[in-house]
């Protein structure tokens, strides 16, 4: 089979490459999931807790290695360097959190209709979880649906994106150093058919990625009928109030649009500003993003990366170049730089824009800061609602009662008031859905979380006499 090379992003070329599995060997690292399965539920939450807890020492000694495996599969910053830590952070919190959740699951009482009947529950994991990781935070992302899965006694089948395989293969490494972990996780690597052949095999689907590639995963899955969880990406708004602090929203708009080089589904993409302070909050969003510096010279002195994906970077280019074409207007930043082969866009701030551009419509992806204004609240509402997506918000005003007053009404799943980028604020605590296209399923984040892979089943015992038809006076005589 041919193989598949593997772009450096930080040079443009390739310096790795994988062999795509087949079908075969999808079908086979399937099957031998599926038989491991049965002894990894019946361990029950303690007994794969305590296979955990190893797991966690494992990627804890090669936390390092992970973090560099990252950066260089995503060209990334700071936070990939994290990214073992990160990883150590999702299983220890699961470690406190699985048995909170399985205990919530447990239900043993007489039925409040039938007094004679004892109804008990059992919960019973999906033997085999396929998940399909995106190249944006290859790692995170797809630990964030096969940790929990794997602590609800499901047996997991990854497949990551083949733009950033490195990472994934450096944490197998920490894998097989946990024989029973390594018996109910594998992966396979390759393009989209590798991930048609997951879908084949697996009971339940998570996909982190595109709206026309989620779609497919879906209708494959109907076709099946298994469930999918989708998480498809955003649009996401931010409106700042007449009454806003500059300071305050203008570092807060900056950071949520352009960190990760604006690679994250909740990266701010639409900034709407009343228009009292309009011209003061652009100049001062200007100001700040000229002094954000790129990391091409030293990955960790930098404040964002290149491109991960280069195609990507002609995606926001074609962003940019449809909404000057009709009227828009690049305050600064807004050309892709080509430094020792990798792919750079400097913080983008663009003003006049109309919902007819690209760039307030699909998701960008980029470093791009677009700026509309707005005459009044109900205004701004509107604007902020006129997507498909409906990932996250953020609303900066003047005090946190009018930011929440304005954030109920606003369509997403998660809102952010007097900030940006808080997702890492709740992933611990609860979940939240997405809106309209930006995902379909369960949440995939908190404690619910872990319940999408698990079946509820009533087991109901009678405890007393048997009813007998012969002496059920409601069915009549038939006279």
């Amino acid at each position: 089979m041919v193989r598949l090379e593997v772009i450096n992003p930080r040079t443009g070329k390739a310096d790795h490459a994988i062999t795509p599995s087949s079908a075969a060997e999808v079908s086979a690292k399937a099957a031998a999931l599926r038989a491991a399965q049965p002894a990894w539920e019946a361990m029950g939450v303690a007994g794969r807790c305590g296979v955990m807890a190893r797991w966690l020492g494992a990627v804890k000694a090669r936390a390092a290695d992970i973090g560099e495996a990252d950066a260089h599969d995503t060209g990334g910053c700071h936070t990939s360097y994290l990214q073992g830590f990160i990883t150590m952070g999702n299983i220890g919190g699961w470690l406190e959190d699985a048995p909170k959740a399985f205990a919530g699951l447990e239900y043993d009482s007489m039925s409040t209709s039938m007094p004679t009947v004892r109804v008990q529950s059992q919960v019973v994991a999906y033997p085999l979880v396929g998940v399909i990781s995106p190249w944006n935070a290859p790692l995170m992302l797809a630990l964030l649906d096969a940790v929990p899965a794997l602590f609800a006694g499901c047996s997991v089948l990854l497949k990551p994106s083949e733009v950033t395989p490195r990472v994934i293969e450096t944490l197998f490494e920490t894998v097989r150093e946990i024989p029973e972990l390594a018996a109910v996780f594998d992966y396979v690597v390759g393009a989209g058919d590798v991930g048609q052949a997951v879908i084949a095999e697996a009971d339940t689907i998570c996909f982190t990625g595109s709206v026309p590639t989620g779609r497919k995963v879906a209708v494959a899955c109907a076709e099946r009928l298994i469930p999918c969880h989708l998480e498809l990406g955003g649009k996401d708004p931010c409106v700042v109030t007449e009454n806003a602090d500059l300071e305050r929203a203008t570092t807060a708009v900056l950071r949520g649009a352009v960190y990760a080089t604006g690679q994250v589904c909740y990266s701010v993409e639409r900034v709407y500003v009343h228009e009292s302070i309009h011209d003061a909050f652009v100049a001062k969003l200007a100001e700040k993003a000229a002094e954000v510096r790129l990391n091409a010279e030293n990955p960790r002195a930098g404040h964002i990366g290149p491109f991960t994906h280069g195609p990507q970077a002609d995606i926001v280019a074609g962003h940019i170049t449809d909404a000057v074409a009709k009227g828009a207007t690049v305050v600064t930043g807004g050309k892709i730089e080509e430094i020792d082969g990798g792919r750079y866009m400097r913080p983008t701030v663009l003003t006049g824009v109309t919902h007819d551009m690209a760039i307030m419509q699909d998701e960008t992806f980029g470093p791009c800061i677009p700026v509309m204004a707005y005459a009044d609240e109900e205004e701004a509402i509107r604007l902020a609602n006129d997507t498909q997506f409906g990932l996250t918000a953020s609303v900066i005003a003047g005090d946190a009662e009018e930011a929440e007053r304005i954030g109920r009404r606003i369509n997403a799943g998660g809102i952010y008031l007097q900030d940006t980028f808080l997702t890492f604020a709740k992933l611990r605590t609860f979940g939240s859905d997405s809106f309209g296209w930006s995902g379909h399923g369960a949440p995939r984040i908190g404690p619910e979380s872990l319940r999408r892979f698990l079946r509820r089943k009533s087991l109901l015992t009678q405890t007393g006499e048997v009813a007998d038809i012969r002496n059920d006076h409601h069915l009549g005589d038939g006279a």
